[in-house]
């Protein structure tokens, strides 16, 4: 359980790294620069926030684990509770957040666990099921709804948020990370959490699989891209084409949470085989208690890491090399002071006043 739980913490750390490396990016508009550089930031777009989701979905599992087994009635409310207690702080620290970071997640994650509450107890097929059924009302919901209401895509502003009719769009299907269909990678994570990640079949069934259904999903996407940009299909324009066959974060797709979950199982497993590998190495000591740290970290990335830099006046409008820079800095010195901080406490800071207000 020991290296299990060691490979969690090391897939945690490195979604902390890609989020910081995207929102960095995000800040500084960094679109110019070197295109090698921009491809790189590129792959984290989308994947370290997905990853993140799974991640906290498998710690639901965890955490509930003694009431999902039980009879006990007050074992089994209890549980249920902690989770919604959870989701009210989340909510609360997530909105308080939101004006000085307009893509916080946490307030989103405040709703999936409201929802995790209501779940946790049912069998593993049903979980299965439940992520797909949140994953495909998403492409309903747009039937219905206008998907871009509210954006002003090219600042990426979200407009009328503080509107009930904003509020309630943009947390249910149009937001950054939106309960539909994003709480479907929570619920995908409490499934995964229920397999048994410590036997090495269990661990290679689940990285052959998510390779082959990575591989096939973004192939056929291409392709189908493709097709349709060349041939002018369905008598569609190249922005439109792109909007619906894309596997992108924004809009979020089937096809990108298909793709997203299966790049993160993909890494899920390696951090869990080369932390039980290499268990004694610095470098896996290192992002084991920086991934302790992730509540602490992905706060203090903005208002620490961004307010310093726009104290100085370089937080807009740099390029990308200079954005993965200070992403790599901000990465170095997290990770510094989560050593250090856990030399002297159990749990960071915000964790600590997480588990003290939520139990």
């Amino acid at each position: 359980m020991k290296q299990r739980v060691l490979g969690f913490d090391v897939a945690r750390a490195l979604a902390i790294f890609g989020m910081v490396i995207v929102n960095f990016k995000i800040a500084m508009n960094a679109t110019d620069g070197n295109q090698l550089l921009a491809n790189f930031a590129q792959l984290f777009e989308g994947r370290a926030s997905a990853l993140f989701v799974i991640l906290a979905g498998v710690g639901v599992t965890f955490l509930t684990n003694r009431a999902r087994k039980s009879n006990d009635q007050q074992l089994i409310s209890d549980g249920r509770l902690s989770l919604v207690k959870r989701g009210i702080l989340l909510i609360a620290i997530g909105l308080a957040y939101t004006p000085i970071w307009e893509a916080d997640i946490l307030h989103f994650y405040g709703f999936y666990f409201l929802i995790a509450a209501a779940i946790y107890r049912i069998n593993d097929r049903s979980m299965f099921l439940v992520s797909v059924l949140i994953m495909v009302s998403f492409p309903i919901l747009m039937i219905f709804f206008n998907y871009e209401q509210n954006w002003d895509w090219a600042t990426l502003e979200y407009k009328n948020l503080w509107t009930v009719d904003g509020m309630v769009r943009h947390i249910l299907f149009n937001g950054f990370h939106p309960v539909f269909p994003w709480a479907a990678f929570l619920v995908f994570g409490m499934w995964l959490g229920r397999q048994e990640l410590s036997r090495h079949s269990v661990r290679t069934r689940l990285l052959i699989w998510s390779v082959i259904i990575l591989l096939v999903t973004e192939v056929s996407f291409y392709l189908i891209r493709t097709a349709l940009g060349d041939s002018g299909g369905l008598e569609m324009t190249s922005e439109e084409v792109q909007f619906l066959f894309s596997v992108s974060i924004i809009p979020p797709l089937p096809q990108y949470l298909i793709s997203a979950a299966s790049s993160a199982v993909v890494i899920l497993i390696a951090s869990l085989h080369f932390s039980e590998k290499y268990a004694g190495s610095n470098i896996i000591k290192w992002l084991y208690k920086t991934g302790q740290l992730s509540l602490t970290l992905y706060v203090a990335h903005v208002i620490i890491g961004m307010g310093f830099l726009d104290s100085f006046g370089v937080l807009e409008n740099q390029t990308i090399d200079f954005s993965l820079l200070s992403a790599a800095i901000f990465c170095v010195i997290g990770g510094v002071f989560s050593v250090i901080w856990l030399k002297y406490f159990k749990m960071g800071p915000l964790e600590a006043l997480f588990r003290k207000v939520a139990g």
